[in-house]
């Protein structure tokens, strides 16, 4: 079974991390993954600009040593950057030695403190010492942009069923889904405008 909505018990288990936030406003926050990738991401970016929307990406550090005036653009254009690993390493199966090795060296590419584990990944005491430094992020709302087993039209529809003021979305900026993403997100941001919500972007506190 797919869950697009995270648990709410995941909040209480995993206190450590941000899975979303307060419901007292109408606002979401648009996430996108694994970039930047310049097959889709100037794409998302333009969608974006034309929407006048804010998102927040978490990148990987070798994809922006890859394409730095891509990742300056995202920046340029009012998005918030966070750290996505430097290799997009799986908590679970590297030594914490290794993991923290990249998330530190990626935290010097993006400068600040927002940090996302790769496929969410990460165990319970690692996230305690990344605590220590690090704004773990999560989400509370999944798309499954990635998994093609899962029609568009399923996640639009569990998206008008399921998505709530304060929650935090994931999609992906990878070419990977770029087909995907490119029918999926303007359908999707339609959606979440016909509803009133507004976009906010992620910060350090």
């Amino acid at each position: 079974m797919k869950l697009f909505k995270t648990p709410r018990f995941f909040y209480w288990i995993f206190p450590r991390r941000t899975w979303g936030f307060s419901r007292s406003e109408n606002t979401i926050y648009l996430t996108f993954d694994d970039g930047p990738d310049p097959e889709i991401t100037p794409w998302v970016l333009d969608i974006l600009k034309q929407e006048n929307i804010k998102a927040t990406f978490f990148c990987v550090g070798s994809n922006i040593l890859r394409s730095p005036d891509l990742f300056e653009r995202i920046q340029m254009e009012g998005h918030i950057v966070g750290n996505h690993t430097m290799n997009h390493e799986k908590g679970t199966k590297i030594p914490f030695e290794s993991y923290k090795k990249s998330v530190d060296e990626t935290q010097k590419l993006v400068n600040n403190n927002l940090f996302r584990p790769p496929y969410g990944r990460i165990r319970t005491w690692q996230s305690f010492q990344l605590a220590k430094k690090y704004r773990i992020v999560m989400w509370s709302w999944l798309s499954y942009d990635f998994d093609k087993t899962v029609p568009v039209e399923l996640i639009l529809k569990k998206a008008n069923r399921q998505i709530k003021k304060g929650d935090i979305l994931v999609l992906h900026d990878n070419s990977k889904v770029k087909d995907r993403v490119q029918n999926l997100l303007p359908q999707l941001l339609k959606l979440l405008q016909s509803k009133g919500f507004e976009f906010g972007v992620i910060t350090e506190n």
